[in-house]
């Protein structure tokens, strides 16, 4: 018999990531122990009487603020499911539940801390309700509580993020889905800046997993209302018909109420110059967006994957997507076609005949690159691309994937092009790489890839690398640390019907870059400043740093254009709200990004750390502590992506995980190792179930006759401990036996259940074992926790 304690402590983590804005609510109530027999009438359901999203933007910073209030008609108590998918690159801040009249408040801790408090008080675990909401790039915060019989429970969940301008606009974008119709359903964005809005419109509501177009039955019927040159307020309240009929128009379950995305964009009036500074109680903020800038020709190498898994649907997405990037190349534009698969080939567009790269050696000074004649690059003529375009449609799928070898080639042409090139007839430099998998040919190691890549990129011509990951077998956490290390960014096309759009809006955002080696330069009275340095500015975009400054404030922008180097000097102006929180949100977020990039990373998180604990920001180095009334709890964090996945019923480090579109074959696993969400407890109790807890011993039977009285185990000679009671860091080891024996990270063996699958025999688990805390602990080579 369990005796229920007084409180429950859920312990929450939350990935990086990046890109466009999204934000799901729902409350479902999970199937419970008071569920009717067949035949007999179900009790009634738990009624949100009222959801509400609220979102303040000043200075480009929004803070947002979803409340939701639920009742319990029924006479018997029902669990309430609390769940939203926040934007890949927003903090969590503050969450409240507010239950029988009493607020408990969630409180930031270093990950380990709060992992501390969070085993000391569990004594017995349970898998976390899965709420099947989708929300591309987009992370999900999911609680759960006990709503006694004829009670109400109120949720309160605060958000912040800097909005970024893609496409000569800042958009804010709320993917709203309660899980039934809403009596009292209400959104209420507030806008304000300093420079006068240029416009401020709502499109149709969006389904929120595919690009689409302005339809008017989607007309959201929003009022804005512009309160003055730089203020507006804008609001959506769809009645129950309404909602009814977007329901309807867009393909949902009128038992599952609206799913679907509010919009809202807007943009500001800049000074010509295109720089604008503000400043509050010794902080500033530097806005950077110049538009009246004739455009740098570019010199574009496409490196294209053909392996075998692109074949069908995904190959002629990209052959579609390529013809439309294609056509929009400036006739001054310079560009290489490179496709890869077990080998590399260089197109001769000219000639519409491809040349086999012969690569043997894998590091530098690849000579095999280096003296291969390989074809010019061709200038975007008209009747050049319509060659290029012959030469897309001649892509076929084949073979493996041969990463690193496609990889230096296209540097190697970028590099080389540029070099041979006059200074006054310069291109800037740009690779563009997509594959849909991992690498299968040559080296496969991923770190290998990125550290061999970065050093060849290195010099005085360093190229931007961006990375398109193609689906969900796409490494999208390599990739993007990839991108980081070379001046690119990634981004991840998902496997839908509009791929071919995504990759073209993609292209759009990169497709005219104005300033190259952008150096924003402040007086010695700044400090505390974040990246002042940016490899490429594109128009439609903006570049953003923070920093703290005394007495005066003076500083430039400088940067190379197409006819030579510009200075763009500052003007000043006054904020309308406190800048602090924005400068604390973007110095994490970059100091996170750069401890990608760099091997010694103490520094950087320290700094991160101590930041995201001063102001509440929940990150991958921080981690939400909440203390709620006891009743069954849950609490997950997952990639919002994926709407489908078993949760495994134990925990990895604290952290639970989903196998998302898993498939076996005889090569073994095959899926997706990207989703994680914490493990949470159903009540703190005084008695351990016994049939609940993981019994290591009934899932890896060598273990009884392996292990020593002592309980150690006997590796190599070497005794090692099994399980502590402190918390050990995980480490970095080279193979694990799941995501085609990627690197992962070495835990405590009983902290990874995933793999004892692939662990049958004492034999098997040596082939996957490592050592923690100075060869003291015995350890098994986990997937890394990673939400991308």
């Amino acid at each position: 018999m369990k005796t229920i304690l007084v409180g429950c402590v859920i312990f929450l983590s939350v990935g990086f990531t990046i890109c466009a804005p999204n934000l799901v609510l729902t409350t479902d109530p999970p199937k419970t122990h008071n569920e009717t027999k067949e035949g007999t009438e179900k009790p009634p359901d738990l009624i949100i009487y009222e959801f509400g999203v609220k979102s303040n933007i000043s200075n480009r910073y929004s803070t947002t603020v979803i409340t939701s209030r639920v009742k319990n008609p029924d006479a018997n108590s029902k669990e309430a499911v609390f769940s939203v998918v926040l934007p890949e690159k927003a903090y969590i801040s503050e969450f409240v539940m507010e239950i029988k009249g009493k607020k408990y408040k969630a409180y930031v801790k270093e990950k380990e801390e709060a992992k501390n408090i969070y085993d000391k008080a569990v004594q017995s675990g349970q898998s976390a309700g899965y709420v099947a909401v989708s929300a591309r790039d987009s992370n999900r915060f999911t609680v759960s509580v006990n709503v006694e019989a004829e009670t109400k429970a109120v949720f309160y969940l605060t958000y912040e993020e800097l909005l970024e301008r893609k496409n000569n606009k800042y958009e804010l974008v709320l993917n709203i889905h309660p899980g039934q119709i809403v009596k009292d359903l209400h959104v209420e964005v507030i806008v304000n800046e300093t420079r006068p809005l240029k416009f401020v419109k709502t499109p149709s509501l969006r389904s929120g997993n595919e690009i689409s177009k302005n339809d008017e039955t989607l007309d959201p019927g929003s009022v804005v209302n512009i309160i003055n040159s730089t203020s507006a307020i804008v609001t959506f309240k769809p009645d129950i018909e309404q909602q009814k009929n977007f329901i309807k128009t867009l393909g949902g379950k009128e038992n599952e109420g609206l799913t679907g995305q509010f919009v809202v964009q807007y943009d500001v009036e800049r000074d010509p110059s295109g720089g604008e500074v503000l400043l509050h109680d010794g902080y500033f903020v530097h806005f950077f967006a110049p538009e009246n800038i004739k455009p740098l020709t570019e010199h574009i190498v496409f490196i294209l994957d053909t392996s075998g898994s692109m074949y069908g649907t995904k190959l002629k997405q990209l052959k579609d997507a390529m013809a439309s990037i294609l056509s929009q190349l400036k006739e001054d534009d310079t560009f290489h076609i490179i496709e890869f698969n077990t080998y590399v080939y260089v197109w001769d567009i000219n000639n519409k005949e491809k040349i086999k790269v012969n690569i043997t050696d894998d590091d530098k000074p690849f000579e095999d690159v280096v003296k291969a004649v390989l074809p010019p690059a061709i200038q975007a003529t008209k009747e050049n691309i319509v060659k290029g375009k012959e030469v897309i449609e001649k892509l076929q799928d084949e073979g493996i994937t041969n990463m690193l070898s496609s990889l230096i080639t296209g540097l190697h042409l970028a590099k080389s092009t540029y070099k041979n090139e006059s200074e006054k007839t310069h291109h800037q430099p740009i690779v563009i790489f997509l594959t849909d998998g991992d690498p299968t040919a040559g080296i496969i190691n991923t770190d290998e890839i990125t550290n061999i890549t970065t050093d060849y990129n290195s010099g005085d011509i360093k190229v931007p690398l961006f990375s398109l990951s193609f689906g969900d077998e796409a490494d999208k956490y390599f990739l993007r640390k990839l991108s980081l290390n070379n001046l690119g960014f990634s981004r991840h096309i998902y496997e839908a019907a509009d791929a071919s759009l995504q990759l073209q809006e993609f292209y759009n955002e990169i497709s005219s870059p104005l300033l190259a080696n952008v150096h924003f330069k402040y007086d010695s009275e700044v400090k505390a400043v974040s990246r002042k340095d940016f490899p490429i500015f594109f128009r439609g975009s903006e570049l953003v740093t923070v920093g703290k400054y005394e007495g005066t404030f003076s500083g430039t922008v400088e940067g190379s254009g197409i006819n030579g180097t510009i200075s763009v000097p500052t003007k000043v102006e006054t904020p309308v709200s406190s800048l602090e929180r924005l400068w604390a949100y973007l110095t994490v977020k970059q100091k996170l990004e750069d401890r990608e990039t760099v091997a010694n990373k103490t520094q950087l998180t320290k700094d991160a750390l101590d930041l995201a604990l001063k102001y509440s920001f929940v990150t991958d180095v921080s981690s939400l502590v909440v203390v709620k009334p006891n009743d069954t709890s849950s609490v997950n964090t997952v990639d919002a992506s994926n709407s489908g996945g078993d949760t495994s019923r134990a925990s990895v480090v604290g952290l639970r995980f989903t196998y998302d579109d898993m498939d076996y074959d005889d090569g073994g696993y095959m899926g997706s190792f990207e989703s994680f969400s914490t493990s949470i407890p159903q009540a703190l109790t005084n008695d351990i179930n016994d049939d609940d807890p993981m019994d290591i011993f009934t899932d890896l039977p060598w273990l009884n006759g392996t292990l020593t009285a002592n309980k150690t185990l006997t590796v190599s000679g070497r005794s090692y401990e099994i399980e502590s009671i402190k918390v050990i860091p995980p480490v970095d080891c080279p193979v694990t036996p799941l995501n085609n024996n990627k690197t992962g990270d070495c835990v405590l063996l009983m902290e990874c259940p995933g793999v004892f699958a692939f662990l049958p025999t004492f034999k098997d688990y040596q082939k996957y074992f490592c050592s923690l805390d100075n060869n003291k602990y015995a350890g098994v080579c986990c997937p890394k926790l990673v939400l991308s």
